[in-house]
């Protein structure tokens, strides 16, 4: 038996300052609405170059010592996607927006006024529950 799959490797991170969190509307149709920036793992980049390289092209933020704090995963044609997901509130630069949506800063207690991704909620449970790895 086989037991060797496709898998695509993406990171997605919880950018936060107190009680705000850095949140992305995204654009494309495949996962709409609010969530956490990230992208995919380029060959041969290590996962926290990856997390690093994409908060920056996304959000214009210089991030440092992100935490992995857990993943999510599914199923696709062919194989597994695959998201690894840190936080950190260590960053510095200018916040910008990029083609892949506007960026912006949301307080915890207003997060029920934003249009969500669908699974928004089970993220965060792994972002904030030390005892959730997925």
């Amino acid at each position: 038996m086989d037991r060797t799959i496709t898998v695509e490797l993406t990171v997605l991170c919880m950018v936060y300052d107190g009680d705000r969190i850095l949140l992305q509307g995204r654009v494309k149709n495949d996962w709409k609405g609010y969530t956490f920036p990230g992208g995919h793992v380029e060959s041969n980049e290590s996962f926290v170059e990856a997390v690093i390289r994409e908060i920056k092209e996304e959000t214009g933020l210089n991030i440092k010592n992100p935490r992995l704090c857990g993943v999510k995963h599914f199923p696709i044609e062919g194989g597994r996607y695959l998201v690894l997901l840190y936080k950190t509130n260590e960053f510095s630069g200018e916040l910008h927006s990029s083609k892949e949506g506007e960026m912006k800063w949301v307080k915890l207690s207003d997060l029920a006024s934003v249009q969500l991704v669908d699974d928004f909620a089970a993220l965060m449970r792994v972002m904030d529950d030390e005892k959730l790895s997925e």
